[in-house]
């Protein structure tokens, strides 16, 4: 009996709580900020990495760029064997052979370095810092689009939480509603039917409460997914994002903003220059190219007298050269007056992409101003729908109202509580995502 009490009363509850700590573990909560969940994005976005790496890569590209001011050398060495050279006349007669040293060496080296390439290197080099500076920009955005991506699963996901709390509050309400009309059927005040009615007004609430959790599941996974986080973490919004106090500039210093810091519009810009510095590289087609050159031969045996005599020869020289392809005049032109339309064509993107921000911006301004009205028309709403529930309450406890009334006051109230929660982190999302469309996010 003493063993079987010690199994009972120790090991079985040791069995439980081990069987229960994976359920335990597999939840751990993390409280985020808004500025944790924006070093998540830049620790955990593998597009982020990606575009980053992007950076590296042009870097090299300017290194390679200004490599080509630096002179070419070259370097040529071989050893030979020298046949015995044949003298004939010109009829192919008399033919008698002439001795040959017959060990060859030669050793060549040459250097040139460019003095004058009508810009092209200039060009070329300009192009690789405009490119990484296009890479540098490509990150910036890449990174607002991750952030916008995980902000707004972010506040979905508070956007849940808050839901949730309100259904617990009204399930709470209702419970205690419940306990009320019981105790009135026993006073012989209720009917039946009436406890009925909101019993099945509690499981809507209970399947209301199951569905956002599931709901809350599914946006924690994603959220997860987009952080790199585990999926064993639970995402714990900031309660306190509701009660911040967030600017209300007016549009014009919206818009202003935006046209300096928008990374689209900056993209747009750079292509312009790209595309200028590829024109200039086309124009240097049709220019001369003036290069240092600098030579020396060392070779043996001087091969070029007759007989052969086996001696080693040097030869060096230092001098400039010009050297113009005529051909450019008539082949080149062409690709001047294509490398001018990209250009034209990339100031006419510039202006279309301008257009649009100036657009995305406005209509985020005001979605974001009428956030604020439609916060103010639900407090009302919330306000009203209380009143007259408190109001349909008192009547029905004097008997005045049926009980359908009040379980219309109760989703009244609880549809009118619901549109209150979601109007505050709406003027959240719209004001970030007023941020995101002047590119500050």
């Amino acid at each position: 009996l003493n063993i079987f009490q010690v199994t009972k009363n120790i090991i079985f509850p040791t069995l439980l709580l081990l069987a229960a700590t994976p359920n335990v573990c597999a939840q751990t909560a993390m409280p985020m900020t808004l500025e944790q969940l924006f070093e998540r994005v830049e620790q955990g976005s593998c597009t982020l990495a990606a575009a980053k790496t992007n950076v590296d890569a042009a870097q090299h590209g300017i290194d390679a760029a200004l490599s080509q001011r630096l002179p070419d050398l070259s370097a040529n060495l071989s050893v030979s064997y020298i046949g015995n050279a044949l003298l004939t006349d010109r009829d192919f007669s008399n033919a008698h052979g002439l001795h040959s040293p017959h060990f060859g060496n030669s050793f060549a080296i040459e250097a040139q370095e460019a003095i004058y390439t009508g810009g092209a290197l200039s060009a070329g080099i300009k192009l690789a810092e405009l490119g990484k500076q296009l890479a540098e920009t490509g990150v910036v955005l890449t990174r607002q689009q991750a952030r916008f991506l995980a902000l707004g699963q972010y506040l979905d996901l508070y956007k849940v939480d808050n839901r949730m709390r309100v259904y617990r509050e009204n399930m709470s309400l209702t419970r205690q509603l419940i306990a009320d009309i019981k105790q009135r059927q026993q006073q012989g005040m209720a009917l039946k039917n009436d406890i009925t009615r909101y019993e099945l007004q509690m499981e809507q609430l209970s399947l209301g409460l199951e569905q956002l959790q599931n709901t809350r599941k599914i946006l924690n996974h994603q959220l997860c997914n987009t952080l790199a986080l585990p999926q064993q973490t639970n995402v714990q919004p900031d309660t306190t994002l509701v009660s911040a106090s967030l600017p209300r500039d007016p549009e014009a210093a919206w818009q202003n903003r935006s046209t300096t810091t928008s990374p689209l519009l900056e993209q747009s810009r750079l292509n312009i220059g790209i595309a200028q510095q590829k024109e200039r590289i086309a124009k240097s087609e049709l220019l001369p190219k003036v290069a240092i050159v600098a030579a020396n031969n060392f070779d043996g045996p001087i091969t070029f007298e007759l007989p052969p005599i086996d001696k080693n020869l040097n030869i060096w020289y230092v001098g400039v050269g010009v050297k113009y392809n005529i051909g450019a005049l008539y082949k080149k032109n062409k690709q001047v007056r294509q490398a001018a339309a990209q250009t034209q064509i990339a100031q006419q993107q510039y202006n279309v992409q301008r257009e649009a921000i100036d657009n995305r911006t406005n209509a985020a301004y005001i979605k974001y101003m009428q956030t604020y009205t439609e916060l103010d028309t639900q407090r009302k709403s919330v306000e009203l729908a209380r009143q007259n529930y408190n109001v349909v309450n008192a009547r029905y406890l004097g008997q005045l109202a049926l009980i359908t009334d009040m379980v219309d006051a109760s989703n009244i109230r609880l549809n009118a509580e619901l549109q209150e929660v979601d109007a505050r982190i709406n003027i959240l999302y719209a004001y970030y995502q007023l941020k995101y469309a002047a590119g500050e996010i």
